[in-house]
C-alpha cells in the first residue's frame, strides 16, 4: 500500500516511523511546505528501514501523491500568542482548502485520514472541500484518548491494556465523553472484573483516570512541547486496519447524520473501519449522565462548525 503524509511536523513523520516499524506500507510519501524537513524525515525514517520491513521511503510535491490509496493530512499552522480558536479554526481552514486540492488532483480515490488539531472541525472541513463520501473522509479522532483510558484502566486492574475495552466518545478535547458504563475486562463488566481481582472502580478512581486521561495532552505540551509519539502510532494502526480491510472497532472522527438530538456533526463514535474506510458506525448504550454531555459534545462541535463554514 502507498500512504502519502501531508505535514512533515513531528506527528507527520512520527506515523511515517510508525508505519515503516510496524511494515504496513510498501511506499511512503512525505510532502511539506517546506521541502527541506520532508526529505530530511524522509531520509531519517528511511534509515530505520533495515532494522523493520522492507518500505520505500521519500520526499516529494504533491504530484508524488499519485496512486496513494491512504494520506495522512498532518498540516496546520501553529496558534500565534493571543490568537484566539476561532481565528486558528480560520487560517488553518484556508490551509486545508488549498491542501484538499492538490490530494484531490493527483489522488481522487484515496482515503482522507485527518491528523490536524483540532481534528473534529478539521475533518468536517476537509469532508466539506474534498466532496468525498463521508466514508473515505475521517479523522483519527479519540483513538488516543481511548487508548489512554484503556492503559490506565489496565494499570488499575495489573492487566494488559489490550484486555480493556473501553471507549472515549465525542469531541478530541475537553468535552470529550468516557463511557465508563460500557467498558470491560475480558468477559466481564469493568465493575465486576474488578471486584474480582480486588481492584475496585471507586469515585476516587474514576475521578483520577479521567482526569488523567482528559489532560494527558496537556501534561505532556507542558514537559515537552507537543503529543506525537502516541498519534503516530494511533494513525499507523488504523492505516493497517484499512490495508488489510479488518473491519476494526475505533473511535474514529466521522460525520453522523444524528447523535444525541444533534444533526450532521463529526465526532469520535466507536465505528468499523476497513478497506473502503469507514463502513459502519456504532451507537453505544450510555448511562444518562454520559448521553447528556455526548450531546453537549456533540452540540459545541456543532455550533463551532456552523461558525466556521
Amino acid at each position: 500500500m502507498k500512504v502519502g503524509i501531508v505535514g512533515a511536523g513531528m506527528v507527520g513523520s512520527s506515523v511515517g516511523f510508525a508505519l515503516v516499524l510496524r511494515g504496513v506500507a510498501s511506499e511512503i510519501v512525505l510532502v511539506d511546505h517546506n521541502p527541506d524537513l520532508a526529505q530530511a524525515q524522509a531520509e531519517d525514517i528511511a534509515h530505520a528501514v533495515p532494522f523493520a520491513q522492507p518500505t520505500r521511503v521519500r520526499a516529494g510535491g504533491y504530484d508524488a501523491l499519485e496512486g496513494a490509496e491512504v494520506i495522512i493530512i498532518a498540516a496546520g499552522v501553529p496558534q500565534k500568542p493571543g490568537e484566539d480558536r476561532m481565528s486558528l479554526l480560520g487560517r488553518n481552514a484556508a490551509v486545508f482548502g488549498d491542501v484538499i486540492a492538490e490530494t484531490n488532483r493527483v489522488a481522487r480515490d484515496a482515503i482522507l485520514l485527518i491528523a490536524s488539531n483540532p481534528v473534529d472541525i478539521m475533518t468536517e472541513v476537509a469532508l466539506q472541500a474534498s466532496g468525498l463520501p463521508a466514508a473515505r473522509v475521517f479523522g483519527s479522532g479519540t483513538i488516543l484518548d481511548t487508548a489512554r483510558f484503556r492503559y490506565l484502566l489496565g494499570q488499575h486492574l495489573n492487566v494488559a491494556a489490550q484486555s480493556v475495552h473501553a471507549y472515549v466518545l465525542g469531541e478530541h478535547g475537553d468535552s470529550e465523553v468516557l463511557a465508563w458504563s460500557s467498558a470491560r475486562s475480558g468477559c466481564e463488566t469493568l465493575t465486576d472484573f474488578a471486584d474480582q481481582v480486588g481492584a475496585p472502580i471507586t469515585d476516587a478512581v474514576r475521578q483520577e483516570v479521567d482526569q488523567k486521561v482528559r489532560r494527558a495532552a496537556y501534561r505532556i505540551i507542558e514537559g515537552k512541547g507537543a503529543t506525537w509519539y502516541g498519534i503516530g502510532a494511533g494513525l499507523a494502526r488504523i492505516v493497517q486496519a484499512i490495508r488489510d480491510d479488518q473491519r476494526a472497532v475505533m473511535t474514529v472522527s466521522a460525520r453522523v447524520s444524528e447523535i444525541e438530538g444533534i444533526h450532521d456533526v463529526t465526532l469520535s463514535l466507536p465505528r468499523v473501519v476497513g478497506r473502503a474506510g469507514v463502513a459502519e458506525t456504532l451507537i453505544p448504550h450510555l448511562s444518562f449522565a454520559e448521553a447528556t454531555a455526548l450531546r453537549a459534545s456533540a452540540g459545541m462541535l456543532r455550533e463551532t462548525a456552523q461558525k466556521l463554514l
